[in-house]
């Protein structure tokens, strides 16, 4: 008997191990497609310019504040290269996380097209469009999730289970929800299910991310002398103590599921509802069709969703919807299922499903396609004050907010120190921002007012970039 399981396991593997070489050609093809207007010259976050330097000193404070050891052990390393390579490198590791976990969903037996439509469907997700601004950061932590998705290719679910506390530590320390998507392969990977497992699988789960989050917490009272992770002040924390406290912190919790919707449903107000209302479709299917599945499928959301809850009511912080990767990942592991349960029987709802996989692809895919070209006006103006930067001999002085011109609104610049480390990486110079050295910079100069935004002035051999934002839309009504 024993000998028979173990062949039928090889097979299994076997059939995999072929299956998803094709599976992660086609996701890296359609990742490099989606991501075409960002691919040459990536969009780089203000914050996530340290990883890009390989300057460890900058991030210290977030193994502090966020617990994020793994990203500052990757900040010590010596070898900095190319953005466009590390964002190409990011983009390779999601798609072979998405393909792989799309081939241990799915399964050998099935049929390709399945695997590769949900593989696609992960692809899109608007949460990882978001969060990929911040590559440099995140390539170990990417690294360590997909890892683990390829080995649910060719490991059983016990010896899987067996190195899930192991991963669920270490990308705990690379970001905070990436230990979901790891909950979300083993779910994936289980064949034989049952309440009793279900429950086990849980268990294992949930004392795996206390240990983690003790580990970090150990970590910071041993480095930082304080056992835990203080949140950061400019992230506003309202702590919530007590029943009292997280009823106040309700609306923080409203605000964050807004966000996190709207962004869902890339801003269109008929899309917003869209993506909630077909999971809940899909999973009443899998509830009539293949009950533990749906139950494995919905506890694996619902332990994220709790996480999320509890940090909004509990630290009295907004959970930025980058955050929420794990629920459209598990919206398509059940939307997929529930869709292929469907195709079984030659049927009007089978053929609806199929066509609903494709329009969401393919329309979630023109609009982060945009999305990513959103910092087109950005990276022009940049490279072109870059060419004064080379040409000046002397210092260069910021003054003024460049965060708020137009071009910089449109690409959701979120910091005055963008400029000053994107002049950096492009000439390797370091320019001045008065804003936050103001004793460093000589006297703010007059600059005749017009319809530019941006202007450029040279005193003796310094370059002074003076920037006038036009007041917002919003703040002139």
């Amino acid at each position: 008997m024993t000998a028979a399981v173990g062949e039928r396991s090889a097979m299994r593997v076997d059939a995999e191990r072929v299956q998803l070489a094709p599976v992660f050609w086609i996701t890296l093809a359609a990742a490099f497609l989606l991501t075409g207007q960002n691919l040459l010259d990536p969009m780089i976050r203000h914050d996530d310019y340290p990883a890009f330097f390989g300057d460890a000193p900058v991030f210290w404070n977030k193994t502090l504040h966020e617990g994020r050891w793994l990203n500052y052990i990757w900040h010590l390393r010596e070898v900095v290269t190319p953005a466009w390579l590390n964002f190409a490198l990011y983009q390779s590791l999601w798609a072979g996380f998405v393909a792989a976990l799309a081939v241990s969903t799915i399964g050998p037996g099935a049929s390709r097209w399945f695997t590769v439509v949900l593989a696609l469907l992960m692809l899109v997700c608007p949460s990882e469009m978001l969060i990929s601004l911040w590559f440099n950061t995140l390539i170990p932590g990417l690294a360590v999730v997909t890892l683990f998705a390829v080995l649910a290719c060719y490991l059983s679910s016990a010896q899987l289970r067996r190195l899930l506390p192991l991963f669920v530590i270490v990308s705990f320390m690379a970001y905070t929800t990436y230990p979901l998507l790891l909950l979300a392969v083993c779910i994936s990977r289980t064949r034989d299910r049952s309440v009793r497992d279900l429950a086990g699988l849980l268990v294992l789960f949930c004392a795996s991310f206390v240990v983690a989050v003790l580990t970090v917490y150990t970590l910071n009272w041993q480095v930082h002398g304080v056992f835990g992770v203080p949140v950061a002040d400019w992230r506003e924390p309202t702590a919530g103590h007590g029943l009292g406290g997280m009823i106040a912190n309700l609306p923080k919790l409203g605000e964050s599921l807004m966000l996190f919707l709207n962004r869902t449903g890339i801003g269109y107000p008929p899309l917003i509802g869209f993506i909630p209302f077909l999971y809940i479709l899909a999973l009443n299917v899998l509830r009539k069709r293949a009950p533990l599945e749906a139950l494995y499928l919905g506890a694996g959301l619902a332990i994220g969703m709790a996480l999320m809850v509890a940090q909004a009511l509990k630290l009295g912080v907004i959970v930025p919807p980058r955050a929420f990767i794990f629920f459209w990942v598990f919206f398509a592991l059940t939307t997929v299922r529930a869709v292929q349960l469907l195709s079984e029987d030659e049927g009007l709802y089978g053929r609806l499903g199929r066509n609903a996989l494709l329009l969401i692809i393919g329309v979630w895919f023109i609009q982060l396609f945009l999305a990513y070209g959103q910092a087109n006006a950005w990276r022009s103006d940049t490279k072109t004050w870059a060419q004064e930067v080379q040409a000046t001999e002397g210092p260069v002085y910021i003054f003024g907010d460049p965060s708020k011109i137009a071009s910089g609104v449109k690409a959701g610049i979120q910091s005055y120190k963008a400029l000053p480390s994107r002049l950096k990486q492009l000439t390797g110079k370091t320019a001045v921002a008065c804003v936050e050295a103001p004793k460093d910079c000589p006297t703010r100069p007059e600059v005749i007012a017009s319809e530019a935004e941006v202007h450029l002035l040279r005193e003796s051999d310094a370059l002074l970039m003076v920037f006038t934002p036009k007041p917002s839309k919003d703040a002139e009504d």
